[in-house]
């Protein structure tokens, strides 16, 4: 019996990419970039290594304009020009001295501290004494008006702080004033005296 043979099936041919246009002023397209040299790649054209004009984009920062941006003191906050904060500083000043608080300094550390305007430091004989001037402190304060924003160190009564966020209390004792320098922490600061 014959056995039938197969008839080979037809293959379509393959599609040939049209051929590229030249851009125009140029003849023969695009020039063809070897791999390995600057501007070379998988997609020719591109150049990797070329710079792109300042317009596209921030300048990349370089190891010495980095270091010079360190070197630049940063300010922690620039003084006001009206001083509405000074007279908060001086009620609490005053409110420390009603109750017999000794040595009352103000200290301006506008652009010195990033957390507050004056600091009123002023010492007291006692951790009683402590209590009651940063009692007082209080009661005068929120008679004007103004909101403590924290308070601590009652509980051992020999460093007492009391925070109106533009104006921070220390009432301290003798000694610990003596111990932590405060005043010469300050130094760079302009200060005050105040005086019942």
């Amino acid at each position: 019996m014959a056995t039938r043979k197969k008839a080979p099936a037809k293959r379509t041919p393959a599609r040939k990419a049209p051929p590229r246009k030249a851009a125009p002023g140029k003849a023969g397209g695009r020039p063809a970039f070897k791999a390995g040299k600057p501007g070379g790649g998988k997609k020719a054209g591109r150049n990797p290594e070329r710079k792109l004009p300042r317009k596209y984009g921030p300048r990349r920062k370089t190891p010495r304009s980095i270091g010079r941006e360190a070197a630049q003191p940063v300010q922690a906050r620039a003084p006001s020009a009206p001083d509405t904060v000074r007279p908060v500083a001086l009620l609490v000043a005053r409110a420390g001295l009603e109750k017999k608080a000794e040595d009352v300094t103000l200290f301006d550390v506008r652009g010195l501290s990033s957390y507050a305007d004056y600091l009123v430091i002023m010492t007291a004989d006692s951790d009683r004494q402590a209590g009651a001037v940063a009692d007082n402190v209080d009661a005068v304060m929120k008679a004007a008006g103004h909101t403590k924003v924290a308070v601590e160190g009652y509980e051992t009564g020999t460093w007492i702080i009391v925070d109106y966020g533009d104006v921070v209390a220390h009432v301290m004792g003798r000694t610990a004033r003596e111990f932590y320098d405060l005043d010469g922490l300050w130094a760079d600061a302009p200060r005050e005296k105040v005086e019942g």
